[in-house]
């Protein structure tokens, strides 16, 4: 563990040293591989935990904590080709993952400090550990909002997380990733839970080449963000909806196997990467009849429209951290 130094070019990140939010210590260590056997017996902790002074955050990548500093979604992060871990392909995102650079980093907040402020405390730690050089842009573009259907919105709130009894919780520490698959014949069912902020997470893929998923926990800015790997520019929230809700929706495999081959087409990488995004055809129709269909049930849609999109440029990262 150490101090966290603030370096004079933090000023690049758009905050002056005086306010500028730093962890009291912070230790950055690599992280091994995800490990296919721990998943499957709930062993491997993914993910950020903040209890009391303590922030743990196990086993993620640097894009993950990108990310998460500057409160980014995936599109909107431009940075080298050997940052990019995700595809539209998701066998090949699936190996990606697995061998991806891992990190775990364990810090304490300092007196009077909130969660909160924990972004803004990745962001110099980004600075001062990887050597992180960034600059934002604006460009207007074409983007798809999301917003609340003529006749209102047909979501279910999610219920209220469980609140721990009286000294439950010690640490900071995630909780382990709990995963359980099945299959008969060309049905396979997957749950998992514990990884990030969607709570459960099932996914069904049946004989009809529908691929449903249901999501415990969802904000609609991650639901925008899921929606945006399958069509082809931006997709804005802009339901004015808060708090999180239970999201079910489907794709087709054959929506999959367009969207991956007009990625290919576009150059082998879409939405899920660094800036780019994965082509879906023709622009009057934005998502695949399926996708489009589950928007529509929970009583939202998708709007062309002009709007401003901000982008975070990474000029300089470093691959591996300074020692502690």
């Amino acid at each position: 563990m150490r101090t966290i130094a603030l370096p004079l070019f933090v000023l690049a990140l758009g905050f002056g040293v005086a306010s500028a939010q730093t962890f009291e210590v912070a230790s950055v260590t690599s992280a091994p591989p995800l490990d296919p056997q721990k998943i499957l017996s709930g062993q491997q902790r993914i993910g950020t935990k903040v209890a009391g002074n303590n922030v743990d955050i196990e086993s993620v990548t640097l894009p993950e904590l990108l990310y998460q500093a500057f409160n980014m979604r995936p599109s909107q992060v431009k940075g080298p080709e050997w940052l990019n871990i995700n595809t539209v392909d998701p066998t090949a995102m699936a190996m990606a993952m697995l061998s991806a650079a891992r990190f775990d980093i364990h810090a304490k907040l300092p007196a009077g400090a909130s969660e909160e402020q924990v972004p803004q405390m990745l962001q110099v730690l980004l600075v001062d550990r990887f050597k992180l050089a960034v600059h934002r842009e604006q460009k207007e573009e074409n983007v798809y909002a999301l917003v609340v259907g003529k006749n209102g919105a047909k979501l279910e709130p999610s219920p209220p997380d469980d609140t721990p009894a009286d000294g439950a919780l010690q640490t900071a520490r995630p909780d382990p990733v709990q995963m359980s698959v099945t299959s008969q014949g060309l049905n396979m069912n997957m749950t998992m839970r514990g990884a990030g902020k969607l709570g459960a997470v099932r996914v069904q893929v049946g004989q009809d080449g529908i691929m449903h998923m249901v999501a415990d926990k969802m904000t609609m800015e991650m639901l925008a963000t899921s929606v945006e790997r399958f069509v082809d520019r931006p997709v804005i929230d802009q339901t004015g909806l808060q708090g999180n809700y239970k999201i079910s929706f489907e794709i087709s495999t054959s929506e999959m196997l367009a969207t991956m081959r007009a990625a290919n087409a576009a150059g082998g990488n879409a939405a899920p990467g660094f800036g780019g995004v994965a082509p879906a055809g023709d622009p009057s129709v934005p998502v695949g009849n399926a996708m489009l269909q589950s928007i529509e049930k929970m009583g939202l849609k998708l709007e062309p429209r002009k709007a401003s999109v901000d982008y975070l440029v990474i000029d300089h990262l470093e691959k591996t951290p300074t020692a502690d």
